[in-house]
């Protein structure tokens, strides 16, 4: 079986638990449809119908089959997808056109689609058949307001990370603390950390302050390895804080920094080192907690 075989093998695996019969042989139909007449209009119509057959409801993958879709595509986590999405992935990869052909009827889908669409196509990147041309378009993505849009993109999605340049994935993390949404979901957020970025970080950490607002505190794990003279204000601010959570932040990322006086100002908070060393403070569990008190 071929890599593309054995995807749409492990999408139909996970569609059928959640829809019924009558849902299933339409899919069956319009995706043997879509691949044999290779009609744009064919895929078009199907792609938006979907949505009259398959619910919103978010995919429930027990961890083995959360092993597989990684084996499958490097980062895949379709644990974040919803049946509906995972039907127009399915459909979508029943369509197969001539390179040019393809990218210019995918990009008319982009345009003309409605905000489930869009959030179908971004999130489906990794999967499409001339992911690298995709670029421009991811890109152009970011640029949106619209959280759903957005989230497809950058959260859970290991298009950004393997594809983006500094600059744009720079540009994509700080729209993404803008928009205040989950840091530890972006993939290899880590691993792309720059210098750039830290200052981009405090810059924007120094702006929320002069308007008298309060910052993220996932935003100090975009500092944290490079914490020198000139970053140590920032975190003696946040961890002069009254607030709580934004000092779990700033205490992790003092906690994960080489810098020597990084590590005595964590001193003087033991409370948190023993929460550090426990694994009751991470990244994640900030962000979880952050965002549960904007619901």
């Amino acid at each position: 079986m071929n890599p593309k075989s054995e995807l749409l093998a492990f999408l139909k695996e996970i569609i059928q638990k959640e829809a019924d019969e009558k849902s299933m042989n339409w899919l069956d139909e319009k995706s043997q449809k879509i691949q044999d007449s290779g009609s744009k209009n064919a895929f078009y119509l199907a792609f938006s119908q979907a949505s009259r057959f398959f619910s919103k409801d978010k995919l429930l993958l027990n961890p083995e089959t959360k092993i597989k879709a990684n084996a499958l595509i490097d980062g895949f986590q379709p644990e974040f997808w919803n049946v509906l999405q995972t039907a127009r992935a399915y459909l979508l990869l029943h369509f197969s056109l001539e390179k040019e052909e393809w990218l210019k009827a995918i990009n008319q889908l982009f345009e003309t689609g409605d905000l489930y669409e869009q959030q179908a196509l971004y999130a489906s990147l990794n999967l499409m058949p001339f992911s690298e041309e995709m670029l421009p378009r991811a890109i152009e993505g970011c640029r949106t307001n619209m959280t759903l849009v957005f989230d497809a993109i950058a959260l859970n999605n290991p298009y950004a990370p393997s594809h983006f340049p500094e600059l744009n994935w720079n540009q994509m993390v700080l729209k993404a603390v803008f928009m205040q949404r989950p840091l530890y979901r972006i993939q290899q957020l880590d691993q792309r950390r720059n210098p750039a970025l830290a200052e981009i970080a405090s810059d924007f950490a120094h702006e929320r302050w002069a308007a008298g607002r309060n910052v993220m505190p996932e935003l100090w794990r975009l500092v944290s390895p490079f914490i020198n003279e000139k970053f140590m204000g920032d975190l003696e601010k946040v961890m002069s804080s009254e607030d709580l959570l934004e000092k779990k932040g700033g205490a992790l990322a003092l906690h994960h920094s080489d810098f020597a006086p990084a590590k005595e100002l964590l001193k003087k908070y033991p409370e948190f080192i023993h929460g550090i060393e426990k694994g009751a403070i991470s990244w994640e569990e900030i962000g979880q907690e952050y965002q549960e008190t904007r619901v």
